[in-house]
C-alpha cells in the first residue's frame, strides 16, 4: 500500500475512468440508479456512515493511534472527511435537491 498524493486533475481522470467502464459494462444511463433519491445513492449514504463510525471505533480511538499524535492527526481527518462525505451525501438525498454549485457529476 503506497502512499499517492494525487492532484484533482488526476482524481478527475480516475472518476471519468472509472464512469467510462461502468458505462461500457452497464449502459449509458448507469447512473441514474445512483443518483439522490435512489436507492443506490440511500445504500452510499448507509456505506458512509458505516465506514465513518467503524474509522472512529477502530481506528482514532486504537490505543496506538492516541498514543501517536500523527497517526491521530491523520486519523481524524480521514474520520471528518467520512462525516463531511455522509453530510454532502444525504443534504442531496434526502433534502431531493442537487447544490447549486454543482455540475453534472457524470461526464462518460
Amino acid at each position: 500500500m503506497g502512499s499517492r498524493n494525487l492532484s484533482p486533475a488526476d482524481v478527475e481522470r480516475a472518476r471519468l475512468c472509472q464512469a467510462s467502464e461502468l458505462a461500457t459494462a452497464s449502459g449509458a444511463g448507469w447512473a441514474d440508479a445512483y443518483r439522490p433519491g435512489s436507492p443506490g445513492c440511500h445504500e452510499l449514504l448507509d456505506r458512509t456512515a458505516m465506514f465513518a463510525e467503524m474509522l472512529e471505533r477502530h481506528l482514532v480511538d486504537h490505543p496506538a493511534c492516541v498514543a501517536n499524535p500523527e497517526w491521530y492527526r491523520l486519523a481524524e481527518q480521514a474520520a471528518a472527511a467520512l462525516r463531511e462525505l455522509y453530510q454532502q451525501i444525504g443534504a442531496e438525498h434526502l433534502g431531493g435537491e442537487a447544490p447549486a454549485n454543482r455540475t453534472n457529476e457524470v461526464s462518460a
